[in-house]
């Protein structure tokens, strides 16, 4: 087969990414493990926890331990960052030290430690549940509410600046701020042990917090007379023991996990004075322990709003609920042939309801009116699709009613790439942010001015403040990079079988250029949501680019199922949670080795994490081309990983049995090809070690060599400079040893 022949069969196209400097085409300094990892962000640590005041006059960040300032009222053509409040004065308010887990889910889902008073005069620091109120005025901190690691959690200050909530075991308070001796009022206890119910009134549970996306389960009325909270009724869900195994005597820690056709939390939303009292509960017509209530909120000081989702993801409803009576009426009904999109954040106030559809093959805007004066007198009606075209709207970032502006996030021009936009409920819009790249934005309350978060794949986050579209200047910004001057990966474009175009990126060794047998590892997510091969930064990109030191070429593709490109590509996951996505990773895969010969097609190793690790188990027992593999964390029987997550693309285990057991690599692991070395965190409450323990045994009984890494204690993430050192260098050496030796003739292993 000629090379051109091969190009037009595998429909391949390489698109050179960038054009670079002479003086970047070698690294002046060589990357090693423990320079990405060993003494933190080898990028430095930008910016975190970026939050606006509500008067728009602050912008504040967590500087490595210093809260910093910017006020866009002084010079915005040269914004200068100033020290808020001290790391000392911050060190004072510190707790006891976080847990393995609480740590792991504060960075995983962009859990804040303070926020903004009402007055934008004062700050509450929530230091591992102990409240600390802030003078900004005086500089002094006050501790407020019980003493001790459960003063409370998830804390608000109401509308008005007069009360602060709280969590508290399981039920949600309310502190008088003007009564700082008195106790806090329990306004919705959680039932006490002795009644044998898990209920959590307020507080959000994991599987809410991982799938759904809820940061918080209450919200105080306009007036700040009520609170609405979402109780969860987690008393038929399994428990799931995660057990610790470093003290002495082991604990065990029982954590609520519904798995595929297991009860979900029973779910409903209230009303409670905040002066306490009895509960108004809302009336929906909703399974009990089945269907979800992803978001809620006030439409005003009478009015609730409610979205309710089935346990099937195909309906999608919001209604609008009496706070007095619980009375609910439907506003809105939306559904879906096979699922939703994972983004199911909804603007309600001032007559209209904003959302994401992908009814039309995309995801993109919607807006909805209803009576204000009457929410529920009648359904809402549709006034316009806001967005339409080949492109997605990702995050929606803010609803300004008033002035009938949104401004989100988006992929039009350019599918690689994110801009901030801003559209008016009229239907025009414009782009906010300029350059290539991926734009992250977080805009002021007041309008006008918005931080933007800008990174391509060579260049770290850059910071910029901005007043308006294209009048942005740097706060933040790095050059720890330079001295190892990085290279662009390759773009390629392959076509898949049914002419769906894949973007992939090939890093080669450098000197590559002829051939010289290069093992190639292929690194894929491969899950559904994700976006890897896109033109923002990634801190994946430094040990790729160690791996291409080391003389590996290392491959990324976003096969079909991933999200980012539309409604088809995303559901083509519906059902097909393996074979698809091989097919498609191995299409590239033939694509990258008809295009550059010094790739070695018997020297291919396969790596990933979570659906990343699962993919590999997949792709070494359903593919003997692959010599090496290693899984983090990986899923090996969808009938362990959680309900939302799984059923959405699987449906129940009795609906579609066939698929969880041939889509489940537990029952493939005999067939297993190739030296794995699978990891695992002992502490996982996201994918729990009893999937590697599952299939260990299956490899014990197929009498199948293989390698294995724990972490004790460690989460999904498998966080921490001393274990990520640890892991990277398994994963380094796992290659060396089995992608390097030459191969013998004729076995492919």
């Amino acid at each position: 087969m000629t090379r051109t022949t091969a190009l037009l069969l595998f429909g391949f196209v390489a698109v050179p990414f960038a054009a670079l400097p002479l003086a970047a085409q070698a690294p002046a300094k060589p990357l090693t493990v423990e320079a990405i990892f060993a003494h933190g962000p080898l990028i430095g640590h930008p910016p975190e926890d970026l939050t606006w005041s509500p008067d728009g006059k602050h912008l504040t960040y967590d500087d490595g331990g210093e809260l910093m300032d910017l006020d866009p009222g002084l010079k915005p053509e040269q914004p200068k960052p100033r020290v808020l409040v001290s790391r000392a004065k911050l060190a004072s308010f510190s707790g006891a030290s976080d847990s393995e887990k609480d740590r792991d889910h504060r960075d995983r889902y962009k859990m804040a430690d303070y926020i903004w008073a009402p007055d934008s005069a004062h700050l509450l620091f929530d230091s591992n549940g102990r409240l600390w109120l802030y003078d900004l005025h005086n500089g002094t901190g006050v501790q407020i509410g019980f003493t001790g690691a459960a003063s409370g959690d998830d804390p608000k200050f109401s509308p008005n600046g007069e009360f602060i909530s709280f969590i508290r075991d399981h039920g949600l308070s309310v502190l008088r701020l003007r009564d700082p001796g008195t106790p806090a009022t329990v306004v919705a206890p959680a039932p006490t042990p002795d009644t044998h119910l898990a209920t959590l009134n307020g507080e959000v549970d994991w599987v809410y917090e991982e799938e759904l996306d809820v940061r918080s389960n209450y919200f105080w009325s306009p007036d700040s007379k009520h609170l609405a909270y979402l109780e969860m009724n987690e008393t038929a869900v399994p428990q799931y023991p995660i057990a610790d195994w470093i003290p002495t005597h082991a604990s065990v820690d029982l954590q609520r996990y519904p798995q595929p056709g297991d009860p979900n939390p029973g779910v409903r939303v209230g009303v409670v004075s905040a002066q306490g009292g009895k509960t108004v509960w809302v009336k929906l017509p909703i399974h009990p322990g089945q269907d979800y209530i992803p978001r809620f909120g006030w439409v005003d000081r009478k009015t609730l709003w409610i979205e309710t989702l089935t346990r099937d993801h195909k309906h999608r409803d919001i209604y609008f609920a009496d706070a007095a009576t619980g009375q609910a009426h439907a506003a809105l009904q939306l559904a879906d042939d096979n699922f939703f999109d994972e983004s199911y954040d909804v603007s309600v106030g001032s007559g209209a309801i904003v959302l994401t559809n992908w009814s039309d093959g995309h995801n993109h805007l919607y807006l909805y009116s209803y009576d204000q004066a009457n929410p529920g007198a009648a359904a809402a009606k549709l006034e316009r699709q806001l967005t339409r075209g080949d492109f997605e709207v990702g995050d929606v970032l803010g609803v300004d009613p008033a002035h009938q502006l949104i401004d989100f996030e988006s992929n039009e021009g350019n599918p690689l790439e994110q801009q901030l936009w801003q559209v008016s409920f009229a239907g025009e819009r414009q782009q906010l942010s300029a350059g290539a790249g991926h734009h992250e934005g977080r805009f002021a309350p007041t309008g006008g001015a918005f931080a933007d978060k800008q990174s391509t794949r060579l260049d770290p986050p850059t910071l910029s403040l901005c007043q308006a579209a294209g009048k942005c200047n740097v706060f933040w910004t790095t050059k720890a990079l330079e001295p190892y001057r990085l290279r662009a990966p390759r773009q390629l474009e392959v076509k898949a079988h049914d002419g769906t175009t894949l973007y992939a990126t090939l890093l080669l060794p450098e000197g590559a250029a002829s051939p010289a047998g290069v093992p190639l590892i292929v690194n894929p997510y491969g899950g559904p949501h994700s976006q890897t091969v896109a033109n923002r930064w990634g801190d994946g990109l430094l040990f790729d680019e160690l791996l291409a030191q080391h003389g590996f070429a290392v491959l990324h593709a976003d096969n079909r199922g991933m999200g980012g490109r539309g409604r088809a590509f995303a559901q083509a996951a519906y059902h097909n949670f393996g074979p698809l996505q091989l097919e498609d990773q191995l299409t590239v895969v033939d694509a990258a080795l008809a295009q550059f010969p010094q790739l070695d097609p018997k020297r291919l190793g396969w790596w990933g994490w979570s659906w990343g690790g699962t993919f590999t188990l997949y792709a070494l027992s359903h593919s003997d081309r692959f010599r090496a593999g290693v899984a983090v964390a990986p899923v090996t029987d969808w009938r362990n990983y959680d309900s939302i997550y799984t059923e959405r693309y699987m449906s129940e285990p009795s609906e579609f049995a066939s698929g969880y057991r041939d889509f489940s690599v537990v029952n493939s692991a005999a067939n297993l090809k190739g030296r794995l070395l699978l990891a695992q965190g002992t502490g996982d409450d996201n994918v729990h070690m009893e999937n590697s323990i599952q299939f260990i045994q299956q490899l014990i009984e197929g009498e199948i060599p293989y390698d294995l890494q724990i972490y004790p204690r460690k989460t999904h993430s498998i966080t921490g400079p001393d274990v990520r050192t640890h892991l990277y260098n398994r994963i380094l050496d796992h290659f060396e040893e089995y992608l390097k030796p030459k191969i013998s003739s004729g076995t492919g292993q």
